[in-house]
């Protein structure tokens, strides 16, 4: 995750707490209840993106240093050009 999306995540976490507490002691309009529902969605969306791009730059190894990622994340990063074999 670069500068720019880390800190946007937390943009998005900060008001999503924001809401969350104001939620617990005077309530949400539903306004702010759909600008929840958005901003719930859109940290989502941007974190399993970022998970997902850790898992196809990931390479795993045995015990005696064997390569043993799987084939279906060597495809993904053949097709990104990330491997030679």
């Amino acid at each position: 995750m670069s500068m720019t999306e880390s800190k946007e995540q937390d943009q998005l976490l900060k008001r999503i707490n924001e809401l969350a507490h104001k939620n617990k002691t005077e309530g949400l309009t539903p306004a702010e209840k759909a600008e929840r529902k958005k901003l719930r969605d859109q940290y989502l969306k941007n974190f399993r993106a970022a998970f997902r791009s850790n898992i196809e730059m990931m390479q795993i190894f045995d015990k005696n240093g064997k390569e043993v990622t799987p084939e279906k994340v060597k495809a993904i990063q053949r097709k990104k050009g990330l491997r030679d074999d």
